[in-house]
């Protein structure tokens, strides 16, 4: 269990018991990382149930459905999309971008980014109707974008071979790391496509498009992932996975 509490006590703001960091119990620690999502789906599904009983309007709903994720995680991953896009925006060398992600200074490119990321998150949010099974589906999604990430991280390089990530990937072993971490995306692909088939559709190929840009992309520009390159990653796949399901409903109207 220390594995666990571990992961819910660097990803997310929640309350946990305090444990001691040994390597036994970072090696598993990644493993337990989508559980983070499940107490952020869950925040977001009984905000959409608050949400129906009020009958709020779009705008309030949305800001509450964007900030939920937020809070749950202590904006953590929302700090390294931040890093990651003034490190894209240098265009400078690969050794530079690096040399970004660990400055502390926060840029205009990277302020310019946040506030279009989370402009569009919150337009996407206003169109998205979140009752049923559909409200289930959006709920799964930040349990995929972390075992995704996750297993990101367990199968790509680390592109400094230190620091935050390091510190999670190094002691575990990779092999059942991707094993666990696999069986969760599984298990959330299959509850999706099975809760609601045109909702979890669009939202597994919007997943499955940042995935495939994150993977190009930090293998050209930084020659692996970090911790902060995890957090971008993170945060476009829930953006992307909302996005598809908003459109799945739109087409299914039309049809």
């Amino acid at each position: 269990m220390r594995s666990f509490w571990i992961a819910l006590s660097m990803y997310s703001k929640l309350p946990v018991p305090q444990v001691e960091w040994d390597k036994h119990a970072l090696s598993w620690a990644l493993c337990w990382f989508p559980a983070v999502g499940i107490a952020a789906g869950g925040g977001l599904w009984l905000w959409f149930q608050l949400s129906a009983l009020l009958r709020l309007g779009g705008p309030l709903f949305a800001a509450g459905a964007l900030l939920v994720p937020i809070l749950v995680s202590g904006a953590i991953h929302l700090d390294g999309f931040c890093d990651t896009c003034d490190a894209l925006s240098s265009h400078q060398s690969r050794e530079r971008k690096l040399e970004i992600l660990k400055d502390s200074h926060t840029g205009a490119f990277a302020i310019i980014c946040c506030c279009l990321y989370l402009l569009t998150f919150f337009a996407v949010w206003t169109e998205a109707g979140c009752t049923g099974r559909t409200g289930l589906v959006l709920a799964l999604g930040p349990v995929l974008s972390r075992s995704l990430s996750g297993l990101f991280a367990a199968s790509l390089p680390n592109a400094r071979g230190s620091g935050l990530l390091a510190t999670f990937t190094q002691p575990m072993d990779a092999w059942k790391a991707r094993a666990v971490l696999s069986l969760w995306a599984a298990a959330c692909g299959a509850g999706m496509l099975l809760l609601d088939p045109a909702a979890g559709l669009g939202s597994l190929i919007g997943a499955g498009a940042v995935g495939l840009y994150y993977v190009v992309i930090s293998r050209r520009q930084f020659g692996g992932i970090t911790g902060d390159l995890a957090g971008f990653f993170l945060q476009l796949c829930e953006l992307a996975m909302v996005l598809g399901v908003v459109l799945a409903q739109k087409i299914g109207v039309l049809l």
